[in-house]
């Protein structure tokens, strides 16, 4: 028997973890958090699972840090071969449920699909996704329709360095980069 209850898909899903694999025989599973810091992920109660069948809510009853990641207990899952069929799924929530962010400052999913185009007017494409290193984040910038090649660029996220400027409502971004890296 599923403890899974179909809903109403999320106006504006976005993915804040993963249901990587079950944590011992209770029920409780392994979290991976896009969150920052990771627990933050506990903060919304409300998650959606997109499956086979469609969108389907869940609710955790608790959560934890757990040495360098997290567990949960879900709630309605009371063994692990019931759990096994929420692993390895994504974990959204309504993307209007995140925090305001000061100005200047964006979710990388704001980040996501924009086009980059030097100070020079050079498309160099569309971020595709960002990657977090230990200096700084990284934009992943793929080619798009008039972009100038198909290369695939890394460029630094770094705001009046290399990001001169955001527009969401344009859905672009001006960098300083040269289109030779």
């Amino acid at each position: 028997m599923s403890a899974i209850k179909q809903a109403a898909a999320p106006e504006q899903p976005l993915a804040v973890g993963r249901i990587t694999s079950v944590y011992g025989v209770k029920g409780w599973v392994k979290i991976y958090s896009h969150t920052d810091p990771i627990e933050n992920i506990f903060k919304y109660s409300h998650w959606w699972l997109k499956t086979r069948t469609g969108w389907q809510a869940i609710e955790f009853s608790q959560g934890r840090l757990q040495g360098r990641g997290l567990v949960a207990e879900v709630k309605g899952y009371t063994d692990r071969d019931l759990v096994k069929e929420i692993c390895e799924m994504d974990i959204y929530i309504e993307a209007q449920d995140l925090p305001e962010l000061g100005d200047g400052d964006y979710y990388w999913s704001q980040l996501e699909g924009l086009k980059v185009i030097t100070q020079e007017g050079v498309l160099l494409g569309k971020v595709a996704q960002m990657m977090e290193t230990g200096a700084n984040d990284v934009l992943v910038v793929r080619a798009c329709e008039g972009s100038l090649d198909r290369e695939e660029r890394l460029v630094p996220y770094v705001p009046d360095m290399y990001v001169l400027n955001v527009d969401l409502e344009q859905q672009q971004m001006l960098v300083n980069w040269d289109p030779e890296f």
